[in-house]
């Protein structure tokens, strides 16, 4: 196997992904290139407008599928108190109460699954959850909820999607709104499109400009849909979890967003890290960890994460790994949750919101007993592969590992020093304990 991280004589860097195989180079001289600093120019927002930018915003509750949940922050809350205190996550809302209170976070189906409840019904005889049936019975009754599931689906047959029912069909009508509310493939939308107090509209909201609090509601409505979503479709062997930030990235919505697709297959990357795995159950320490130890590639760490500079990625990489001997996120404690939303805050701080971001979330799957830790993977999407890349399956990327980790840690510390970001240890302040996985695993 290729050595993963080689620096040749002129300074061309060569990478292997240590458990992707995944061939990078980044050439001499392209490392420095600046990071975007200013997303496109906005425009003045009008009062309260900040409150209706998309068909995420607060005032447009009814351009989205009926909500699943809500997570409803009591006011007030203890600073740095556990995403648990003073918010309460709630279940199966009906049109007419959306507006009762204000949602800190809301998740709902999109519109345009990827994998439909038909799908899963046609190929694996998926029988929706009885709560879920009650609750369109439910939400067909209330008349504004009615006329919302109406307009959705005339929308979307519009939009090219399934024929909606004819006026009168309630029992068709009931089973395409049980088949929209059962779906599998589910967006997670925080409140704020733009910052607080913004008076323009390119003033973003993203996931570094929350507070460490605000971000670990985010990720704790993350985590409940995850497992949601494996409890709610027996089929699905894996669900993936991501978030497209910007429309570089793959973003069709400036609303910062989240989102979960169940699939009824691993896909290859989950089996082949579950086949190295099982090999070599200490395979994240020695081929990932270790290695980052070794190169200086350290970024930061709290008591139940470490990140550090990525190698082997397409795009400039920073690697967050939860330390927690519980290797599915649903399993883990509030603390151990906590620390990787506080860590993934920092790193997103850092990053900036100027930056196109991938991110990505790698976990055990339920029926996996490979030992495979909770990972995320934040990738900045500052270059497009093209000709070179597609012919040759060798990506240029633009930044290499060492630098990326020194931009970082200059960020953090910055960060640190204003006080907007959640404690950690930067670089050489990680403990070599702080690098250390688990060899038992549980949950």
């Amino acid at each position: 196997m290729a050595q993963p991280l080689v620096r040749l004589s002129d300074g061309t860097v060569l990478q292997v992904g240590p458990l992707t195989g995944t061939q990078v180079w980044t050439i001499p001289g392209r490392s420095h290139r600046p990071l975007p600093r200013e997303v496109r120019a906005g425009r003045e927002l009008e009062p309260g407008e900040e409150n209706r930018l998309c068909q995420f915003c607060p005032d447009r509750y009814l351009e989205t599928t009926p909500e699943k949940t809500r997570l409803v922050v009591d006011d007030p809350r203890p600073d740095g108190a556990a995403p648990s205190a003073g918010a309460r996550i709630e279940r199966h809302r009906l049109a007419s109460s959306l507006h009762d209170d204000e949602a800190a976070v809301r998740r709902f189906g999109n519109l345009f699954e990827i994998v439909s409840t038909a799908s899963w019904r046609g190929n694996h005889r998926f029988i929706p959850p009885a709560d879920v049936v009650a609750w369109a019975a439910d939400y067909l009754a209330d008349p504004v909820g009615r006329g919302h599931v109406i307009g959705l689906l005339a929308y979307r047959e519009a939009s090219g999607g399934p024929v909606a029912p004819v006026a009168g069909d309630e029992r068709a009508l009931l089973e395409a709104t049980v088949d929209l509310l059962a779906g599998s493939h589910d967006v997670v939308v925080p409140r704020r499109h733009v910052v607080a107090g913004a008076t323009t509209s390119d003033q973003l909201a993203s996931s570094g400009s929350m507070t460490p609090d605000e971000h670990a509601d985010f990720i704790r409505c993350t985590i409940d849909a995850l497992a949601d979503l494996y409890r709610s479709q027996p089929a699905a062997r894996y669900v993936a979890v991501f978030q497209n930030w910007l429309a570089p990235a793959g973003a069709s919505v400036e609303h910062l967003h989240k989102q979960l697709v169940a699939i009824d297959s691993y896909g290859p990357q989950v089996q082949r890290e579950a086949s190295l795995a099982l090999a070599d159950p200490e395979l994240y320490q020695h081929a990932v960890l270790d290695l980052a130890r070794r190169e200086g590639l350290i970024v930061a760490a709290n008591d139940h994460a470490v990140a550090i500079a990525g190698i082997g990625h397409r795009y400039p990489s920073i690697e967050l790994y939860s330390t927690s001997p519980r290797h599915r996120p649903w399993a883990q404690t509030p603390e151990e949750v906590r620390g990787m939303s506080d860590l993934l805050h920092a790193m997103h701080a850092a990053t900036g919101t100027a930056v196109p971001t991938n991110e990505e979330w790698h976990h055990r799957p339920p029926d996996v007993q490979a030992p495979m830790p909770w990972r995320i993977v934040l990738k900045w999407r500052l270059h497009v592969p093209a000709g070179f890349e597609g012919g040759t399956k060798i990506y240029v990327n633009t930044i290499d590992p060492w630098t990326v980790r020194e931009r970082v840690v200059a960020a953090l510390h910055e960060l640190r020093e204003a006080g907007t970001i959640a404690p950690l240890r930067i670089a050489e302040e990680v403990r070599g304990r702080d690098v250390r996985l688990p060899v038992v695993t549980d949950g």
